[in-house]
């Protein structure tokens, strides 16, 4: 947020189909016996008018150089769009034909495709699939014998307490593999008031003020954090900077876990000076929101960040607040590349970070802690994440989205063409929603489409503003809400 500145998953495996959680009906199994293809269709999200699926198909016989998987759609359903395919509707029948990519498809070897679909009434599982016209799931012998299977083991339990976090596909989860969302409050001030020279928080951090964070039901809390305040730049002022400052960080950090929660700490004002479009300053000093990290401090930054906390990988790394490098450049690709390459990007006059050069920073430490990316436009745009995906090489990446009522993409028309995508092939966080009505009518619109589909969000923010002029959520460190704050705080409540 830029701010003024102040002091039931469906599967098909083999012939059965089950509800997850539910009794399992024996699977037919014949001895000797081996399907010529497997597919495994899934129904990961629903809402009302739609529906996000996937399909993992294996070939158990000659490797394959292409392949195209049909089935059909048997009480109306429309597809709108997918990905990791080349996806077509003809009347009912559904086609997956292989990317220029994964074409190759070896004996015992799978890949996975996923897509969007509308609806009006019901969701069968389609009956049958043929991969290059011959029918999968179907075992080559007539006659076989039916044998009950195992009983499925429960769902892991979720932890207690913050839950050591890992990327397992499109979902966080904890080290048992439950499933987790991180729903929670942003508490700013330590991105601003040490640069300004009024300390180093804005109100108080005391296990008190935690604890009325952890009493709406919270189970993460998004720590906005200064780069020059971190690293002791000179033009800090000493009692706010270096040890000190990471001190304080550290001991929030220690305070939010002891209530329950998860902490994310978050890059949000760093150095370099941009005097272009919709620039937040002209100041050289991290006093701003600027439209991309820098080389100069911040691969340091993030250096020094993950070896504090690379021994707790409860600890979540967001690398930069607000990225907006398409405000400076003139094209898309412009954006998007210097987003994920940095260097020297058009419009910006120091030299850039790129976000591979802050995730090969973190992991140069041997920090393997979850970390978040968010995309264009402030973090509003992910139309093009996926494209320009940064490499992780520990395999816990996620995307950052956040969401206002003033924003672009704020309808559930762009959240489903843009987000959805992102969402079917990586954790999504939504890190800052918000409104500057002083009420609560678009983050609720927001929290439905989020909770619809099991994902994760923040509300901005934890402190004592007047929500007439943004999005504060209390009135009081007691955790007294204000109107706008009142609709996330009774939500979360309600869904906890």
């Amino acid at each position: 947020m830029r701010h003024p500145p102040r002091s039931g998953l469906l599967v098909v495996v083999g012939a059965a189909v089950a509800l997850v959680g539910t009794a399992v009906a024996p699977v037919v199994t014949a001895s000797g016996a081996t399907s010529a293809c497997t597919v495994e269709y899934s129904v990961t999200s629903t809402w009302d008018a739609g529906f996000q699926g996937s399909v993992r198909v294996t070939n158990n016989l000659t490797a394959l150089s292409s392949w195209s998987l049909t089935f059909d759609f048997g009480a109306g359903q429309k597809l709108t769009q997918g990905w990791n395919a080349k996806w077509s509707q003809s009347g009912i029948t559904v086609t997956a034909a292989n990317e220029s990519y994964n074409g190759s498809l070896g004996t015992g070897a799978s890949v996975s495709a996923g897509f969007l679909a509308s609806r009006s009434g019901g969701n069968p599982v389609p009956a049958s699939f043929k991969l290059n016209g011959t029918t999968c799931n179907v075992d080559s012998e007539p006659t076989p014998t039916p044998t009950p299977t195992t009983p499925p083991t429960d769902p892991p339990v979720p932890e207690d307490g913050p839950p050591v976090l890992r990327v397992s596909g499109n979902k966080l989860v904890d080290s048992g593999g439950a499933t987790r969302r991180l729903l929670g409050v942003n508490r700013s001030g330590g991105e601003f008031a040490c640069v300004q020279g009024n300390g180093i928080w804005d109100g108080p951090v005391d296990d008190a003020s935690v604890k009325a964070i952890a009493d709406w039901n919270v189970n993460t809390v998004r720590i906005p954090l200064n780069e020059e305040c971190w690293l002791g730049l000179s033009n800090i002022k000493p009692e706010y900077a270096g040890a000190n400052y990471i001190a304080a960080v550290r001991d929030l950090v220690a305070k939010v876990k002891a209530h329950g929660m998860t902490p994310m700490v978050e890059l949000h004002w760093t150095w370099g000076q941009y005097t272009g479009n919709s620039a937040g300053c002209s100041d050289v000093h991290a006093s701003c929101q600027k439209p991309m990290p820098n080389m100069q401090h911040t691969p340091t930054f993030w250096t020094s960040v993950a070896n504090t906390f690379k021994d707790d990988a409860a600890v979540v790394f967001d690398l930069f607040n607000e990225p907006y490098p398409d405000r400076a450049t003139s094209t898309a690709a412009q954006a998007w590349t210097c987003w994920r390459d940095g260097g020297t990007c058009p419009g910006i006059g120091y030299e850039v970070a790129g976000m591979q050069d802050l995730i090969d920073a973190v992991r140069a430490t041997g920090a393997k802690n979850v970390i978040l990316a968010g995309g264009l436009a402030y973090s509003n745009d992910l139309s093009q994440w996926l494209t320009y995906r940064p490499t992780d090489p520990a395999g816990n990446l996620a995307a950052a989205w956040h969401v206002y009522n003033f924003n672009s993409c704020a309808n559930e028309s762009c959240w489903d063409s843009t987000l959805a995508p992102v969402a079917a092939q990586v954790p999504l966080v939504a890190g800052e929603i918000g409104e500057n009505t002083c009420a609560h009518s678009f983050i609720d619109r927001v929290m439905k489409w989020f909770d619809d589909r099991s994902l994760s969000y923040l509300g901005w923010t934890w402190n004592t503003w007047n929500c007439a002029s943004g999005p504060a959520l209390i009135s009081g460190y007691d955790g007294t809400p204000t109107a706008f704050g009142i609709g996330l705080r009774d939500h979360l409540r309600a869904i906890g």
